[in-house]
């Protein structure tokens, strides 16, 4: 009924910027919150920033001052914009929701930051 998709991952220079996309479907987009994590293989998935229905952002202390997350709702779409990317960020970033207790999750979007 919940489908997210992810798009915008790439291959970046230490330094550099990307900006995800999540659009989502199946859903009233403007009375979720939604979030974003980030996983490397053999390691467990960490929770990079969310943003409520209402618009407040949050973030892992980590990514502060760099990213931020924001939605269209106009779109159904969330966004991360990264900045100034660290090589220990490569991972696969990927889009969260829950629907009445149902969590969904996008496919990722490998995000690689290497020169």
């Amino acid at each position: 009924q919940v489908q997210l998709v992810e798009s915008g991952g790439g291959l970046v220079q230490p330094g550099g910027s990307l900006r995800l996309s999540c659009a989502a479907s199946g859903s009233n987009f403007r009375l979720n919150g939604m979030s974003w994590y980030r996983q490397v293989p053999g390691k467990q998935r960490d929770w990079v920033a969310g943003i409520t229905s209402g618009g407040i952002v949050s973030y892992v202390d980590s990514v502060k001052g760099r990213f931020t997350i924001s939605r269209d709702n106009a779109k159904n779409t969330v966004y991360l914009q990264m900045n100034s990317l660290k090589p220990e960020e490569s991972a696969v970033y990927s889009c969260y929701t829950a629907v009445n207790g149902r969590p969904y999750w996008g496919q990722g979007t490998q995000v690689t930051v290497s020169s």
